[in-house]
C-alpha cells in the first residue's frame, strides 16, 4: 500500500515505553480501527504503526477521501481508550522525547531542561518533532538535532 508524501499524520507519544505484549495489543486495536475508518461513509486509506515503542503514528492518505472532524474525533477517542486501558499518557505535550545511544527516552519539561543545563542534552542530540503534519515531514523533520528543532527556541537560553 503506497501513501502519498502529503498524507496527514498524527503522532501520539507515550510517557513510557510499551511492553512487547502491549505493543501487539495496541497494534491490533489500531489495525482494526484503520481498516474500518471512514469519513462521511468513505473508506479512508489509513495505517497505524508504533515506532521505538513510544510513538503511535496514524497516517491517512487524503487523495482518496479527506479526513473530517468526525473521523478525527473517532481516532482521538480510540487513542484515549488506549491511554486508559494501558495506563499511559499520550496527550502530554510537555513530555519531550530524545535519543540516547540506540534508545529513546522521554522526560517532562523540567527534567529535560535540567539535562540541557548539565549538557547531557546537546545541540546534536536527536529530538522528536511530533508537530509534523504529513508523511514527507515525518520522514525528514520528525527526528532532528536539538539545534534545528522547535525545542531549541524554548530552551535557547540554555544552549
Amino acid at each position: 500500500m503506497s501513501f502519498s508524501p502529503q498524507s496527514r499524520v498524527w503522532i501520539y507519544q507515550s510517557d513510557r515505553k510499551f511492553t512487547a505484549i502491549e505493543e501487539t495489543e495496541i497494534l491490533n486495536k489500531l489495525s482494526a480501527f484503520t481498516n474500518q475508518w471512514k469519513a462521511h461513509g468513505n473508506e479512508l486509506l489509513a495505517k497505524a504503526e508504533i515506532r521505538y515503542g513510544y510513538f503511535i503514528i496514524l497516517t491517512v492518505d487524503e487523495s482518496q477521501a479527506g479526513v473530517t472532524g468526525c473521523s478525527i474525533d473517532s481516532s482521538v477517542r480510540l487513542v484515549k481508550e488506549i491511554e486508559q486501558e494501558f495506563h499511559v499518557d499520550l496527550f502530554n505535550r510537555f513530555n519531550i522525547a530524545y535519543k540516547v545511544g540506540g534508545g529513546v527516552k522521554v522526560q517532562g519539561k523540567e527534567d529535560f531542561e535540567t539535562l540541557v543545563n548539565i549538557k547531557q542534552i546537546t545541540a546534536d542530540t536527536i529530538v522528536f518533532n511530533n508537530m509534523v503534519q504529513n508523511l514527507e515531514e515525518l520522514n525528514t523533520k520528525w527526528e532532528v538535532p536539538f539545534r534545528d528543532s522547535w525545542h531549541s527556541s524554548v530552551f535557547a537560553h540554555l544552549l
